[in-house]
């Protein structure tokens, strides 16, 4: 027995994208820099140092002086020799004028004028300690700089672009379709 049958076929539609993609690009010219860096203002006060070396008293320690400190000294030695010389002789007189008091002054004046004083020995070192002066004073130094700020100049430049817009395209593929089929179906034609 064969039984009445609709066979349907569909077919779905398809749409069809075409895309072209949008297509941009960018050129950045580099900026124009200018920099000047001025040299900085220095100045500089330099006090040299300065060194004395007094050696007057280690030379006058040796004996070893100059013509004029020479004849100073030998001339005060002598008027020192004469007045001790005038100051003995005025005392031996003296003891002279009151010979009456007893004693032999004449003898005892020989005796002391005929021997030198006893004389001191001490170790000494020439020159003395601390015979040389040294005077030191140090260099003085005095920097001022005046800095300048460094000059910059900046030109900026635009980018460039170009920029192309994409597309899409659209199509049918394929159409929607539905056939229809009717098996073992006995039916009768009527116009009306």
């Amino acid at each position: 027995m064969q039984l009445p049958q609709i066979r349907l076929q569909s077919q779905m539609a398809k749409t069809e994208l075409n895309i072209f993609p949008a297509k941009q690009s960018i050129q950045q010219p580099e900026a124009e820099i200018t920099i000047e860096q001025p040299k900085a203002d220095i100045q500089i006060d330099k006090q040299p140092s300065k060194q004395t070396i007094d050696q007057t008293q280690a030379w006058r320690d040796m004996g070893m002086v100059n013509s004029v400190e020479f004849a100073r000294n030998f001339g005060q030695k002598g008027h020192r020799s004469a007045d001790e010389g005038t100051s003995r002789r005025a005392s031996e007189g003296d003891d002279l004028m009151r010979i009456e008091n007893g004693g032999n002054p004449i003898v005892s004046h020989a005796v002391n004028n005929a021997y030198d004083p006893m004389r001191e020995f001490n170790i000494g070192w020439i020159p003395s300690h601390n015979a040389v002066k040294i005077d030191y004073q140090p260099a003085k130094v005095n920097i001022d700089v005046q800095r300048n700020e460094p000059r910059i100049s900046v030109q900026p430049r635009k980018p460039i672009t170009d920029y192309q817009p994409g597309n899409v395209e659209v199509g049918k593929k394929q159409y929607a379709n539905l056939e229809i089929d009717f098996v073992n179906v006995n039916w009768k034609e009527t116009t009306i």
